[in-house]
């Protein structure tokens, strides 16, 4: 299909004939880079992938791989969005399925293979494509959707990291700089460049190194010009992509900005709606003003740039709240995002958790990882953030890490148990538990390996209806210039 090369003219992005285009979409999740709360496994990729070599050779390690990545999103998928009116689909990429960490500037034809790929099936249903660089080289923040075990950020102290993310965003924009599916490079996902071992204070605490995040932002762009003189690239905010005010003024003419916007309201367990949360009341005016307050807004309204919510949510914990609270929340974000001109895409698309909007928890692969997200469950290691630790768990690690406050006087008792039951749940233990989310493949063959993984096809997946319909109508709304 023939897609118009997008670009920036007068703070909006146009296509070929100037006309304004708004890119409605999705998140592809969990398939250039693994989460815990999507794929189902614990822990980071990168030791999920060196204990499944461990435990099943690396032949079928391999196989297993290949056959997630190969189910994950095809063609239905794409069809499936299409037929909703999206038009978008931002694509998260660990670089380590381009580049190998013991062979730096050594790219993988097999990564840019499946990016090739990617690209096709997208362009055949008219979805443009945003690559994100979802992981990037020495982590460019402490959590787990930037496959990070050791809470360290440390992209931002060493220049040799930095050089190669420099020279990976020269080489996908030589790849793709005349693929008009290409929307726009997302240089860096959810940047966090002043907590180098780690975030351990309160989040009112946190300062930006605006320095070091603007200068690293220049060589960046600067890389990408010289192979890419036109393509539309995307800077998100510091602190999550949250935090705009020390971000410089936009100094290249194809410049957008990427707002996180995830709200108590659509996280949160809820029994109605509107609703008080730690009293605040929540609805449609609340969810405007949030957004239209937020540093991203302001920052694109100061400067008259187009802004992204490249990421926000809505968290389902029971069918009841599907089919009547959440829908409703998500259609007043979405309202708040065509109102106020902003571009969108939804986390997430597919995956076996809440937030999903296709979801396989009722599956062959849910079964055979029964013991794993039974533990999972019992532990709370997948951070505890969208339901807290069972009450036993909560209870060892608040004994723990008071007894740490009775040591280190001066801490704050919450940030201090949130960041300790991090560490010890999502870090430590969710990886001790990949050998036993290994364990249930390793008498597999690999027919049988294939048939589990099949329950990642569209075919044998589950739509949430009301979060579908929900995107559906909203994507067929016009947006305010």
């Amino acid at each position: 299909m023939a897609m118009d090369r997008l670009r920036v003219e007068h703070g909006v992005v146009v296509g070929d004939d100037g006309n304004p285009v708004f890119m409605r979409g999705v998140n592809v999740g969990g398939w250039f880079n693994l989460e815990h709360i999507i794929n189902g496994h614990p822990g980071s990729e990168s030791n999920l992938r060196r204990v499944m070599v461990a435990t099943l050779g690396q032949r079928r390690a391999d196989f297993f791989f290949d056959r997630l990545e190969t189910y994950w999103f095809t063609d239905d998928d794409a069809g499936f969005l299409a037929a909703h009116g999206l038009n978008v689909v931002r694509l998260p990429i660990n670089y380590r399925h381009l580049e190998r960490d013991d062979a730096p500037g050594q790219f993988l034809d097999s990564g840019f293979a499946s990016l090739d790929r990617a690209l096709d099936l997208c362009e055949r249903q008219g979805l443009y494509v945003i690559l994100d660089l979802h992981s990037v080289q020495g982590w460019q923040n402490g959590d787990w959707h930037c496959d990070n075990s050791s809470r360290h950020a440390l992209f931002w102290q060493h220049t040799s990291f930095q050089d190669r993310l420099v020279s990976l965003w020269r080489e996908i924009a030589a790849r793709y700089a005349n693929r008009p599916v290409v929307a726009a490079y997302d240089l860096m996902n959810e940047p966090l460049s002043n907590a180098p071992f780690g975030r351990f204070e309160p989040d009112h605490r946190y300062q930006p190194d605006w320095a070091l995040m603007n200068r690293v932002y220049r060589r960046l762009v600067a890389a990408i010009r010289e192979v890419d003189r036109t393509r539309i690239i995307v800077l998100e905010g510091d602190y999550y992509s949250t935090q705009f005010s020390g971000l410089e003024a936009p100094f290249d003419a194809q410049l957008l900005y990427s707002s996180h916007n995830y709200i108590p309201v659509a996280t949160s367990p809820i029994s109605s709606y509107p609703t008080d949360i730690d009293g605040t009341l929540w609805d449609r005016a609340a969810v405007v003003r949030q957004l239209d307050e937020s540093e991203g807004r302001r920052f694109s309204r100061a400067h008259r740039v187009p802004l992204l919510i490249g990421e926000f949510g809505v968290a389902v914990h029971d069918a009841n709240e599907e089919t009547v609270y959440k829908p409703a929340v998500l259609a007043d974000q979405l309202e708040a995002f065509n109102g106020l001109g902003c571009h969108w895409t939804l986390w997430t698309y597919k995956g076996i958790g809440p937030l999903a909007l296709v979801h396989f928890a009722e599956s062959r692969y849910a079964a055979a990882i029964a013991p794993v997200l039974r533990a999972k469950a019992e532990l709370g290691v997948d951070l505890g953030w969208l339901g807290g630790f069972p009450a036993e768990v909560d209870s060892h690690l608040t004994a723990v890490s008071d007894r740490i406050l009775d040591h280190v006087p001066g801490l704050d008792r919450l940030t201090n148990f949130r960041y300790f039951s991090q560490a010890a749940m999502s870090t430590y233990t969710a990886d001790q538990l990949q050998r036993v989310f290994a364990g249930q493949f390793e008498d597999k063959s690999e027919a049988e390996i294939d048939d589990i993984l099949s329950s990642f096809t569209f075919a044998n997946c589950q739509v949430r209806t009301g979060m579908s319909e929900t995107l559906r109508r909203a994507a067929a709304k016009d947006v305010a210039p």
